[in-house]
C-alpha cells in the first residue's frame, strides 16, 4: 500500500539519539552511529519524532510500505526494554546533549569576593547506564569517569576536572560491573577517544572503578592514555597515577 512515513536523510543524521525516545513505537533506533527505520511496521507516519531532530533529517514522505502494525509494534517495545534497550518514548533525560557553558548572573553559587561560580558540565546524561555509546560528545573527548561520590566529596570538581571534559559516572560497587565494562569497552572501541581519567575516592570499594576501566579498554583494543586520582573522604586530591599503576 502507499501511506505516509518517516524518512531519515543520513547524511545529516549526526547520531544524537534524541529521535528515538520521540517515537514511541519503537520505530527508529541508533544503528552503527547512525538513525534508522527498523521496520515500515513499526512506524505509524504521524511524524512526532520530527521535532526530535535537531539537524532535521527526518521527513515524512508518502511511498510503499507495509501498513502500520500496531500490535506488531507493542511486542518490539516490549521486547527492546526486556533486552536492556533504549525505551521507546521513554524518558527524556536519556537524550544525549552537548552543553555550551557561559557564566551567568543567574548561576546559584558564588565564590568568595562574589565571582560567579557556573557549571563546567559539557554533556548529558552523564549516568553511564544511560549514555548513547555513539553520544556525539565523545568524539574527540577526553573523558572524567567518576565515582558517584566525588563530585560531593570534592569541592572543586568542577573546576579541577570537567572543564573541557566529558564526563561519566558509576558506582563501581553498588551497580551491574560487568554491564558496565561492556558499555565502556564499546564506548572506547567505537569512538576515537582522546584520554581517559577515572577520579575515584579513597575508600577500598572504590577502587574497583579503577580496574573495571582498565578491563574495558584491554577489551576495546584501544591504546588510549589511562591514569587515575584519588580523593579522600576529606574532600582532598590525594594523587594521581598512571595507566600501569590504574588497574
Amino acid at each position: 500500500m502507499r501511506r505516509k512515513i518517516v524518512r531519515i536523510d543520513e547524511e545529516k543524521c549526526d547520531g544524537c539519539g534524541q529521535c528515538v525516545p520521540a517515537c514511541a513505537e519503537g520505530a527508529i533506533q541508533l544503528i552503527d552511529g547512525k538513525a534508522r527505520l527498523v521496520s515500515d511496521v513499526y512506524c505509524d507516519g504521524l511524524g512526532a519524532c520530527l521535532g526530535g531532530c535537531p539537524q532535521g533529517a527526518i521527513t515524512i514522505e508518502e511511498r510503499e510500505a507495509e501498513a502500520f502494525d500496531e500490535e506488531a509494534s507493542s511486542i518490539h517495545v516490549a521486547q527492546t526494554a526486556s533486552q536492556g534497550g533504549p525505551p521507546p518514548g521513554g524518558c527524556p533525560g536519556m537524550v544525549s546533549h552537548m552543553l555550551h557553558r557561559s557564566v551567568s548572573e543567574t548561576d546559584e553559587g558564588r565564590a568568595a569576593g562574589g565571582a560567579v561560580l557556573s557549571s563546567r558540565l559539557g554533556n548529558w546524561p552523564v549516568q553511564l547506564s544511560l549514555v548513547p555509546v555513539h553520544a556525539p560528545y565523545f568524539e574527540g573527548a577526553e573523558i572524567v569517569i567518576a565515582a558517584d561520590c566525588v563530585p560531593f566529596a570534592f569541592a572543586g570538581f568542577h573546576r579541577r576536572f570537567l572543564t573541557g571534559k566529558v564526563l561519566i559516572i558509576g558506582c563501581p560497587k553498588l551497580d551491574d560491573a560487568g554491564e558496565y565494562r561492556r558499555k565502556l569497552a564499546d564506548v572506547f572501541r567505537q569512538n576515537n577517544i582522546k584520554s581517559i581519567e577515572v577520579v575515584h575516592m579513597e575508600v577500598p570499594c572504590c577502587f574497583g572503578l579503577n580496574h573495571l576501566v582498565g578491563l574495558a579498554l584491554e577489551d576495546s583494543g584501544k591504546d588510549i592514555p589511562l591514569t587515575a586520582t584519588e580523593v579522600s573522604i576529606h574532600g582532598e586530591v590525594k594523587g594521581k597515577r598512571a595507566a600501569q599503576d590504574v588497574a
